[in-house]
């Protein structure tokens, strides 16, 4: 039989509420959880455990030991399929640059409805033809920094955007303070923040620098800090709070870091993947980031997911296997509840849609196509109304 503890109950205008004889609590009664840091998380507790995390300022319940603690975070009806007027029904959208579609790039955008199977429909075209780039997204704004510049050499620093809930083409948002290809983003609704990058004409090619931007305001990128060594990111995740890089550039590509979204410095270490691989892709929800693929020893593709919560420094754990061993993606997209990885290397171009649901563990199954066999398109960052930094 369960029990609660009696002085965790608080009348609403203070004190200590009589509960003898009481088998319903109505107002004017409410429960306190226990509460502490993310550090003071009790271990070998029972599944259903909940607690209020002072450190995130949210409730969270452990849902085991294959899942550990998860937060639990409101969401906008409208995410989940709900919803009233224009929104309702709507769930989530994701969006796919397809950025390279065999011999050259591209500057195609795909959109999907993550909770529905079926292949992507076009949305509209960004302002420029370009690869390795970079995403990120509030509930309405979507987010594309361009990588290689496809009509010319080198990179471009470029930024667009598009309002998710509708279709057309991008417009001008406003420059990154590098040129850069191979940066991932991460966001909170409110800030986006691109790290780490390529560049193939400069020396060093590879660099450190993190910059950021506010969603809803256009202009110019401004720094926030910088990555703990330079490499290119291929694959991030975020809640509303943290964001996760994961770097992979070779012979440093399992390391996985994180910052504060809305402050601004330098990242501290997050923990390990489980493998060393180049050019995986991530997405995740506002609890669990999900990494899959990428190149392993000798170029050789992986098809190993991996996932970790993200309120929790720690090494990654296995999740499932892709259903193909892939690398290079179009991106990955997600809802609240889902995950989808899309297109890639496997080991030649495909147009290929896998899904899994993140809560859960197991192995990807078909979800859809996009229009157009395509690779080396969003390197490393979430573009949906639902993912987990919202």
């Amino acid at each position: 039989m369960s029990e609660f503890q009696a002085s965790n109950f608080k009348k609403e205008n203070g004190g200590t509420p009589d509960l003898l004889g009481k088998t319903e609590l109505t107002s004017p009664y409410f429960f306190v959880p226990p509460s502490g840091t993310t550090a003071e998380r009790p271990e070998n507790c029972a599944a259903g455990t909940l607690r209020f995390n002072t450190d995130v300022g949210t409730l969270e319940v452990y849902r085991g030991d294959t899942v550990g603690w998860e937060q639990i975070q409101r969401r906008e009806s409208q995410y989940l399929g709900g919803g009233t007027g224009s929104n309702a029904g709507t769930g989530t959208r994701g969006l796919f640059g397809l950025g390279f579609i065999s011999p050259t790039g591209t500057n195609q955008i795909n959109f999907v409805t993550v909770q529905t199977l079926g292949n992507t429909s076009d949305f509209g075209d960004l302002t420029n033809g370009t690869k390795n780039f970079g995403c990120a997204s509030s509930s309405t704004r979507g987010l594309f920094i361009h990588g290689a510049d496809t009509n010319g050499p080198g990179e471009t620093n470029i930024i667009d955007f598009v309002t998710i809930s509708s279709t057309g083409n991008a417009s001008d948002f406003g420059d990154a303070t590098t040129k850069r290809r191979q940066r991932a983003g991460v966001s909170n609704g409110t800030r986006a923040v691109f790290g780490g990058g390529y560049r193939e004409a400069s020396s060093p090619h590879l660099v450190d620098v993190m910059d950021y931007v506010t969603i809803a305001q256009t202009g110019n990128a401004i720094d926030f800090g910088n990555l703990s060594n330079a490499s290119r990111v291929t694959a991030s995740v975020n809640s509303t709070t943290r964001g996760v890089y994961g770097i992979s550039h070779p012979g440093a590509g399992n390391i996985l870091e994180f910052i504060t979204i809305s402050t601004t410095g330098n990242v501290t270490d997050f923990g390990d993947r489980t493998v060393v691989s180049d050019f995986p892709t991530a997405t995740s929800n506002s609890t669990r980031g999900l990494f899959a693929g990428g190149d392993g020893a000798g170029d050789a593709a992986n098809n190993v997911i991996n996932f970790i919560t993200i309120a929790s420094a720690g090494n990654a754990m296995d999740f499932g296997d892709l259903a193909s061993r892939r690398t290079r993606f179009v991106g990955a997209t997600s809802s609240p509840t889902r995950a989808l990885f899309a297109g890639g290397n496997s080991p030649s171009v495909d147009n290929v849609i896998q899904f899994v649901e993140i809560a859960t563990t197991g192995d990807a199954v078909d979800f859809g196509d996009l229009t157009s066999a395509s690779s080396f398109g969003s390197t490393g960052g979430t573009l949906s109304n639902g993912h987990g930094g919202l």
